[in-house]
């Protein structure tokens, strides 16, 4: 989802306290505000099925959901242009619809379905779009940074303005094959942002548990890669660092990070309970922090957006997710002899 530039929030007195707290961040426009509203909004609605879908027997494998980090992938889009690359790990369904995948053929996918991204031979993990620019889903820890860091070698081979968002978690972040990345992409100056979901708990240990260096910003250090800490529940925060990410890529200085302080309110995946954190914390995040409610709140309040022009988006929205459960439950299964294709001798 491109960027679109228009006219900023209004420099009034703030009247509340939503108001308020909008005074000292980066602003979006009204327009901007309800893009943003409307694809989060799809990919937790999405998810939301998704894990019900799983939950009867319809999803197979494992299954990642990206609910509460989806102000992250959304601002991340904002601040990109066309031509522009993403690839990413197993939490991958958000990520995905962001890029202007459509519902059907993801939630196809999940299912095993000929309509699938990748023919129903893919699943959760492992789906591809050359069309949206969207290279996986990788069910490996951290195998995408260096996938990521060859897309940006790529661009720069070919002399294009393009930039690889790579996205990977905390826990990847410990991979060796990161800092392999790291150095090449620093020594060769290529542009990649390489965009690190820190929603705090990994597979199911702790940050701090797991990690002696916590700041990820600074995981770039001794390559001289620059980074930030951002607050990745906000999706004005997520679309300014982007920009600001973007600029330094395209102005051939080389990689930048990321580091998307965010929160998963499910587990791990489908089969964890996540029993390691307790129902206050994440209650407290749902209440205090849920970026799609701030976007709601500010749309509201700030912009003076009716209840009945949110119902609208919130029915176009369910519409879809119903449209690609139903397309997923009825399309055929993939023929035998598609276990023959893409096939490498």
């Amino acid at each position: 989802m491109a960027a679109v530039r228009t006219k900023s929030a209004p420099a009034a007195k703030p009247a509340s306290r939503t108001a308020a707290k909008t005074a000292s961040k980066p602003t979006l426009s009204r327009d901007q505000e309800i893009a943003a509203y409307r694809e989060m909004l799809l990919i937790r609605r999405f998810e939301e099925k998704a894990g019900q879908m799983y939950g009867m027997g319809l999803i197979g494998g494992f299954c990642h959901l990206y609910i509460g980090q989806e102000a992250v992938v959304v601002g991340m889009q904002m601040a990109s242009k066309p031509g522009d690359q993403v690839i990413t790990g197993y939490r991958d369904h958000g990520h995905m619809l962001a890029t202007g995948m459509q519902a059907n053929g993801v939630m196809a996918e999940l299912t095993g379905r000929r309509g699938g991204y990748s023919r129903g031979k893919g699943g959760s993990m492992h789906m591809f779009s050359s069309e949206k620019h969207f290279y996986g889903g990788h069910g490996i820890v951290g195998a995408q940074v260096s996938l990521g860091t060859g897309l940006a070698f790529a661009n720069r081979y070919r002399g294009n303005d393009n930039v690889s968002l790579t996205y990977f978690g905390d826990g990847a972040a410990n991979q060796g094959q990161v800092y392999e990345s790291f150095n090449m992409a620093a020594l060769w100056k290529l542009p990649v942002i390489y965009v690190i979901e820190n929603n705090r708990y990994a597979m199911g240990t702790a940050v701090s548990r797991a990690s002696a260096q916590t700041d990820f910003s600074k995981r770039g250090l001794s390559f001289n890669i620059p980074g930030e800490q951002v607050d990745g529940m906000d999706i004005r925060e997520t679309y300014a660092a982007g920009l600001r990410a973007m600029e330094w890529c395209r102005a051939g200085k080389g990689p930048y990070i990321l580091e998307m302080q965010t929160y998963r309110y499910r587990g791990h995946s489908m089969s964890d309970p996540a029993k390691y954190r307790t129902k206050d914390e994440v209650q407290k995040m749902r209440t205090e922090h849920d970026p799609i409610e701030q976007v709601r709140e500010r749309l509201l309040e700030v912009w003076k957006v009716s209840e009945d022009e949110l119902k609208k988006i919130d029915s176009a929205v369910r519409d879809i997710v119903a449209e690609s459960a139903e397309f997923a439950t009825n399309d055929p299964e993939p023929d035998v002899s598609e276990l023959w294709t893409d096939i490498l001798k």
